[in-house]
């Protein structure tokens, strides 16, 4: 059976969802983030997986629901903590972050049967999920993160390295609030999307 891995910040103001404001209040943008974060780790709960693990930089709240080890993230660049992540699992795993609250456990549903890794390109140019049969650190070390072509250079690199690729739906993250809405629309009985219309129904927005 596979890990399932989520990596994510604390959501507290000023510290995620930062593009976000404007529109939004820092504050706003927190709680946006804890209802993205807590749709993400409700699908990660319901998924079929060997163990769940939220690699955290900060320290868990109320958000975070049982059965979930919590690991902190190590320094360094995103590609040395996402390979750090995976240098923690010892057989297949699939890593996550928390900015695609529409993500479903049928997504996340990953056997490795025929395929040595998947990967979910993001709209953005990035990736919101990354799986492999057997975790090796070194196939994200290096990779550019937050570019347009991020994705690109690493299922290039999954590629290289001899894998056959099985590619999963394209998701768009929540990075703007134009994102934000679209997203929303797409999962309209999540957590998020309720914090969308309390927002909008409070007049902020």
């Amino acid at each position: 059976m596979t890990t399932l891995l989520v990596i994510a910040k604390e959501p507290r103001p000023g510290r995620v969802k930062t593009r976000l404001t404007p529109p939004f209040t820092p504050g706003e943008a927190a709680a946006l983030a804890e209802a993205a974060l807590t749709d993400t780790l409700r699908a990660v709960a319901a998924a079929p997986a060997r163990r769940r693990v939220l690699v955290l930089d900060g320290k868990p709240g109320p958000w975070l629901p049982p059965g979930f080890d919590v690991v902190p993230q190590c320094a360094g660049g995103l590609d040395e903590r996402l390979a750090a992540a995976f240098a923690d699992c010892d057989g297949p795993a699939l890593l996550i972050g928390m900015d695609t609250p529409q993500v479903t456990p049928g997504l996340l549903t990953a056997d490795f049967d025929g395929y040595d890794a998947c990967f979910g390109p993001a709209e953005d140019g990035g990736f919101w999920a990354l799986g492999v049969a057997e975790p090796d650190p070194e196939l994200l070390r290096g990779v550019p993160m937050s570019s347009p072509v991020t994705g690109a250079v690493q299922r290039a690199r999954l590629v290289a390295a001899g894998l056959l690729v099985r590619d999963l739906p394209r998701l768009r993250d929540v990075d703007t609030s134009v994102d934000a809405e679209a997203v929303a629309a797409l999962a309209p009985h999540g957590c998020f999307a309720a914090e969308l219309a309390r927002l909008r129904t409070a007049g902020h927005r």
